[in-house]
């Protein structure tokens, strides 16, 4: 265990926690104690969602250890019957509980409750997040479906498929259900349920009438798919519609399950992606260097689309969830560059440092990091903050999540680049810093700020001269950083106390040699 101010992801019972509220009259009993009860914020503030999430907490606390705390558990379960009325209950111990081992499963079978009681058994200290909500999201199906329900007769139906895997707190899952329900629709294929996200018990009794299913977010749904398979028979379509690309691959192979055309919808031409990339307007970012980092199978699906539809040169990818590392480091080989399978965010900050990026795709943690070197990001994967559970419609699969990712991994390039053109031209008579708004017209000036310039932080650290200052900020921004540490050590090397403007050429043409 390492102790860390940024985790990519939390322990196990809060994926459990993440697939009970993605639900609908399910209830999750957690064995806990006091300060360990922080679902609300969770779901509530980040998530914003307009009721609280279906958690009840035991909450004991240090003077209860030295009595049973098993009947302060069973207590609880009462409660949750009497007051909520769940279809079924889920109950299991956060990683603190797990310790004082009161084991739930076996209080809460001698209670013989009136309702389908699902015991979890998630190892804290061995595993995370996205196995604990798949292992959640496994045992309800495994308990909850009903093993008698079969489709039926194909003919003068159409064909009915399930959707596994979206969760809450899931990166843009609401408005990707939303759009992969309707590409399904316009091919004339019904959706039987769609679960974690929006299902109740009823919902999942009845996955058995499917004729197949399509895993949308492996993480989480992989097991239950792969149980469906060998309980049902259904086949699963595994490929994720992120990009272009990936999109029409989707509809081939549902289309191929389904015995549907799919020339209709791949003709259609939803997207505006492929073209954009290829425009006038987007032709100067081909070639932009781009790390990725974030789950699996985001980091993937980015990875594809960076390279084969945008132009850009993957020279980082990676992820934080060792279970699909394998895809991570198989598409790493295919890109030519090292994988880097860590959960260590420093580790990650490193690497975009080496790399020199001009784009980074990561979490809600590589949005920070990105941000302190001055480089553009977008955000692909979870963990992710408030402003990526937007009030708009923003899916990432399909031909519109396309489109929004075209938007939302283009624009920070053309913003960087405007920037840097600005800086470029800071000494021209419209855009230096004492110009006023170019809309106010002739005669209006910016007040004037005076300027101190920065002392070194140490003896050791090169003072840089002003005239060096100014052509180092004409370097684009991208790789400024790079020749302000290169300069610096040249300098140091050659004994050099103020770097002055020859100083910078001279360490340029020693690098380039």
């Amino acid at each position: 265990m390492q102790l860390s101010v940024w985790t990519y992801e939390g322990p196990p019972h809060v994926g459990a926690m993440r697939v009970a509220t993605a639900m609908e009259g399910i209830h999750y009993l957690l064995h806990s104690p006091q300060g360990d009860t922080y679902a609300d914020l969770l779901f509530t503030m980040i998530e914003r969602r307009n009721k609280r999430p279906p958690v009840t907490y035991t909450t004991f606390q240090a003077r209860d250890l030295g009595k049973d705390t098993s009947e302060l558990f069973q207590t609880a379960a009462l409660d949750v019957v009497e007051r909520f009325a769940p279809d079924a209950m889920l109950v299991g111990a956060s990683c603190t509980a797990e310790l004082i081992q009161d084991d739930p499963a076996g209080l809460i079978e001698k209670m013989g409750l009136p309702i389908p009681v699902i015991p979890l058994e998630l190892p804290s200290y061995q595993r995370k997040e996205h196995w604990g909500a798949a292992e959640t999201f496994y045992q309800i199906v495994r308990t909850l479906s009903d093993k008698n329900r079969r489709p039926s007769d194909r003919h003068g139906r159409r064909p009915l498929v399930n959707l596994l895997g979206p969760t809450a707190l899931g990166f843009r899952h609401r408005d990707d259900i939303i759009e992969i329900s309707g590409l399904l629709g316009k091919m004339g294929i019904d959706v039987n349920v769609t679960a974690p996200l929006g299902a109740c018990a009823a919902d999942i009794a009845k996955l058995g009438e499917a004729d197949f299913n399509i895993v949308l977010y492996p993480e989480t749904g992989d097991l239950a798919a792969d149980y469906l398979k060998r309980e049902f028979g259904q086949p699963a379509v595994r490929t994720v519609p992120i990009g272009v690309g990936a999109t029409k691959d989707f509809v081939r192979e549902v289309a191929e399950l389904a015995g549907v055309d799919p020339e209709p919808m791949l003709k259609e031409g939803l997207s505006r992606l492929s073209w954009w990339s290829r425009s006038i307007d987007s032709n100067y970012l081909t070639g932009k260097r781009v790390f990725i980092f974030g789950d699996g199978t985001h980091a993937v699906a980015a990875a594809r689309v960076a390279s084969e539809e945008l132009g850009f040169k993957v020279v980082g990818l990676g992820c934080y969830n060792r279970e699909y590392a394998r895809d991570v480091r198989a598409a790493a080989k295919l890109y030519g560059v090292e994988p880097l399978i860590t959960d260590d965010h420093l580790a990650v900050e490193k690497a975009i440092e080496d790399a020199q990026v001009e784009l980074v795709l990561g979490t809600q943690m590589e949005r920070h990091i990105a941000k302190r070197f001055g480089i553009g990001c977008a955000v692909i994967s979870s963990p992710v903050h408030v402003q990526d559970f937007p009030a708009r419609y923003s899916p990432h699969m399909g031909f519109e999540g396309a489109n929004v990712i075209f938007d939302e991994w283009v624009h920070p390039l053309v913003m960087g680049l405007e920037e840097h053109l600005l800086t470029m031209f800071r000494d021209d008579f419209e855009f230096n810093d004492h110009a006023g708004a170019s809309h106010l017209g002739p005669g209006h000036s910016a007040p004037v700020k005076e300027e101190v310039p920065a002392a070194p932080a140490n003896d050791t650290e090169a003072v840089w001269s002003e005239d060096a200052q100014r052509e180092l900020k004409k370097i684009p921004f991208f790789v400024r950083g790079k020749a302000k540490r290169n300069t610096e050590t040249f300098a140091s090397e050659q004994g050099v106390a103020t770097i002055e403007l020859a100083t910078l050429y001279e360490a340029k043409a020693h690098y380039a040699r």
